[in-house]
């Protein structure tokens, strides 16, 4: 499945990605463009299936993917359980207009209760 490439190359381009993830699962909601909150769900929404599995080999897998142990925790400790009856759909995407400085149109990701 392609993916959006948001101008830049494909490392930096992880690395935002991951960061954001991070953000999403330490904070529960987060404030960014469409494009990257669209992609940046794809990536939580699998993590957080993982997390729910539970086992030490997708815990491990987690954490090669977030890189912060403190996430992998909240992760597993707090996000998963909650979600542990729902079959998908644990992001949710809410337009919030365009940004001030360059029109560039805005969204919240959250987590869903």
């Amino acid at each position: 499945m392609a993916q959006r490439k948001l101008g830049r190359k494909s490392a930096p381009r992880k690395a935002l990605f991951i960061s954001l993830a991070n953000a999403l699962f330490k904070n529960e909601r987060i404030e960014t463009t469409e494009a990257k909150a669209k992609e940046v769900r794809r990536i939580a929404e699998k993590l957080i299936t993982k997390a729910k599995k539970g086992t030490q080999h997708h815990r491990r897998q987690v954490m090669s993917t977030l890189q912060d142990k403190d996430t992998v925790e909240v992760l597993f400790d707090e996000i998963a359980p909650r979600f542990a009856e729902r079959q998908g759909g644990y992001t949710r995407i809410l337009k919030v207009g365009p940004r001030r400085g360059d029109s560039a149109p805005m969204a919240i990701l959250e987590l869903v209760e």
